[in-house]
């Protein structure tokens, strides 16, 4: 095979491979009512975890639970339920681990409190090292010591 008809044939190879990730798109479309539902739609998909995938959302996800999830988000905005309530109805079904923002409850009050006690932990704890070194002033030398010093460095006294 000559060089420049197998240079020709990786670069078509090549440019082709950027294909694959649109071809494993999700691609559904929606007839919304209004614009606003269906921005709606979009900020709720980003905001429910897939239950399979678990690490991505439902706008992401090719899972077929995703899928049913989306077409129940899409069902439930054109009856006008409102996000609280879609959310609700997500949480009752599948768990408060469906959403990617937990609501704050006595099961999750810990999690959302503990960046902040993390942060005052540690400036408590900054303050006690400051605190406990000792200053300047105690670290002063003696006259002694002063003179064993010049005497090693071999500096005239003064």
């Amino acid at each position: 095979m000559k060089p420049a008809l197998k240079a020709l044939m990786s670069a078509m190879i090549c440019g082709q491979l950027w294909l694959v990730p649109v071809v494993l798109a999700v691609i559904e479309t929606y007839e919304f009512s209004s614009p606003d539902l269906e921005l709606r739609y979009h900020q709720l998909s980003q905001e429910l975890r897939c239950p399979k995938c678990q690490n991505q959302n439902i706008a992401d996800s090719n899972a077929p639970i995703a899928r049913d999830l989306r077409v129940v988000l899409y069902e439930q905005l054109e009856q006008g339920a409102t996000d609280d309530e879609i959310l609700a109805f997500m949480v009752a079904r599948y768990g408060e681990f469906v959403r990617y923002r937990p609501g704050v409850d006595r099961n999750t009050v810990l999690l959302w409190a503990a960046p902040g006690l993390l942060l005052m932990l540690g400036a408590v704890g900054l303050l006690f090292h400051f605190r406990q070194r000792p200053s300047a002033r105690s670290t002063d030398l003696t006259e002694a010591e002063q003179a064993e010093i010049t005497r090693l460095l071999g500096e005239p006294r003064d």
